[in-house]
């Protein structure tokens, strides 16, 4: 016989299902707003889309294509904003856009559209000029401050055009920033959680009924099931988010997702500077190749519908093949599957606009609030990482129409854990860093200060040698940073380590995973008890 679910008698103001980037950002920010809030996630936090992003704060150049203007704008301002707040886990690139005459516009945009009955005998292409104007634009749209504007530069004898074809000759260079996605979230769901949120991982929602106004949602964990009351529910459960409507909630609603696959392959290093490339391909479609992990390239992505949420988004052989032929466009050496050491594909959860192609459905956000079951769920559509934090600042704005909120918007410039020192003063800490722990060496300081900021000191502690920190799995991971990563950052397996707390599965064969995993389920009860 199925044991009873455990009921609790505190009703709580809000319960967010799904521990992506939008679930953490509107937990932290409900938190914030003195709500007590439950998020609940199936899996480990960042488990699905949110680790399997391109890692770019960008302002997404190519929907001014789309005139997606208020997201452009809103993204291009949102970049230093965040730029301040996370200044170890994000930082500006520089983007270089080589220049030839062959580029096109995707028929599928209405610029193109537009330009076919004004323009006709342009024929689709993009001219240098209508490139310089976009970038224009993408310059001043939202009110740059600390990244520079777009130059001109010679890919003639320069670091910049030495990897690529001798055919261009030109280049425009703009700038974006970088993100480490995973951590992102990890960072908002443990400031959350400081401020009086209750973080549920590996704990799935499988069904939720409103009663006299109530939602009584039962909960499943590795403990059995326990039933949560909330005054309201937030659906951000991205890819599932029409799962959760149709089936777990039995909304009746005609909201749905459009699944929308992005796929990535990282191959060995490519180029030697610290540049990003933007590749425009002959259909009309964009790529990026990013510096990786220091050693390695990241290309992508790829847009492709996804049929079925249920099935793992994986990187097809026909999107692998695609990526290198597009980068192969471009690089003097022709990129194949063999300098491939890494594929992943995650599932954009877009709002069914009914777009006539998976690269033209709008990446915009949409919330909608449905009460047709008796209690409110506000159900979350769309977004892209770079506006997660407006995303749950107007989350909160429809939140506060049914709940009583203590103050206004609050966390723009307010840091993230680690995050609070100057967004220019990296290479300061990994100096200070290094005086402090003499043992580090360069590399070993950098990746720490990357990840934790000023709390690398908190995972280092009292060391005084190597030795102190315990068991070396390699790559720098010893024993007392995996011990913060489990009582500190929710990680549970060698995999939420090694692939969203870090990249540190680069790097780890497979006998080191091996020793890992068996250290973790040795040592996890204990970790966890001495954690309470």
């Amino acid at each position: 016989m199925a044991q009873s679910a455990q009921k609790s008698a505190t009703i709580h103001d809000l319960l967010v299902i799904g521990g992506g980037i939008n679930g953490c950002g509107i937990a932290r920010d409900a938190a914030g707003r003195s709500l007590s809030v439950v998020l609940a996630e199936k899996g480990d936090l960042a488990g699905a889309t949110s680790s399997a992003s391109t890692k770019l704060f960008h302002g997404g150049l190519r929907y001014l294509e789309y005139f997606e203007f208020r997201l452009v704008r809103e993204a291009l301002i949102e970049r230093e904003t965040l730029l301040r707040a996370m200044p170890h886990i994000s930082w500006p690139m520089r983007f270089v856009l080589p220049y030839h005459k062959d580029m096109r516009f995707d028929s599928d945009t209405p610029t193109s559209r537009l330009l076919g009955l004004i323009l006709p005998w342009m024929k689709g292409r993009r001219p240098a000029w209508l490139i310089r104007l976009g970038l224009f634009l993408y310059d001043n749209l939202g009110g740059r401050k600390i990244l520079p504007g777009t130059t001109t530069i010679s890919l003639t004898d320069t670091p910049e055009g030495a990897p690529l074809d001798d055919r261009f000759a030109k280049a425009y260079e703009y700038s974006d920033a970088w993100v480490e996605d995973s951590r992102l979230v990890v960072l908002n769901a443990r400031d959350a959680a400081a401020r009086g949120a209750t973080i549920m991982t590996h704990a799935e929602v499988v069904s939720a009924q409103a009663t006299n106004g109530i939602w009584q949602v039962t909960v499943r964990t590795a403990q059995g099931d326990q039933v949560i009351a909330a005054r309201m529910l937030v659906n951000a459960s991205g890819p599932w988010a029409g799962d959760v409507i149709h089936g777990t909630l039995r909304l009746n609603s005609r909201e749905n997702v459009r699944l929308v696959r992005g796929s990535h392959i990282v191959t060995r290093k490519l180029f030697d500077h610290d540049k990003c490339y933007f590749f425009q391909g002959t259909d009309g479609r964009i790529i990026f190749a990013i510096p990786y992990e220091q050693d390695f390239t990241l290309i992508g992505t790829t847009d492709a519908d996804h049929d079925d949420s249920a099935r793992a988004p994986v990187c097809t052989d026909a999107e692998r093949d695609y990526l290198c032929d597009f980068a192969s466009q471009y690089f003097k050496r022709p990129v194949t599957k063999d300098d491939i050491v890494w594929t992943y594909s995650g599932v954009r959860p877009l709002y069914d606009d009914g777009a006539s192609s998976a690269t033209a459905a709008t990446r915009d956000y949409t919330l909608k609030v449905d009460t047709s079951a008796g209690a409110p769920v506000l159900n979350i559509f769309g977004g892209k990482i770079t506006t997660y934090r407006r995303l749950a600042e107007s989350a909160l704005d429809k939140i506060g129409a049914t709940l009583p909120l203590s103050r206004g918007n609050w966390t723009a410039g307010v840091p993230l854990p680690g995050g609070d020192f100057p967004y220019d003063g990296v290479e300061a800490l990994i100096a200070d860093l290094r005086r402090g722990y003499p043992f580090l060496t360069d590399g070993w300081a950098r990746r720490l200060v990357r990840a934790y900021g000023t709390e690398a000191r908190d995972v280092l502690g009292k060391a005084a040698n190597t030795t102190d920190l315990g068991r070396d799995f390699g790559a720098t991971l010893t024993e007392a940073e995996v011990r913060w990563l489990i009582t500190q950052e929710y990680a549970q397996s060698a995999e939420d380590v090694l692939w969203r707390r870090s990249k540190l599965g680069l790097r780890l064969n497979q006998n080191q995973v091996a020793v890992l995993e068996e250290w973790i389920a040795s040592h996890s009860i204990e970790m966890m008890r001495a954690a309470e």
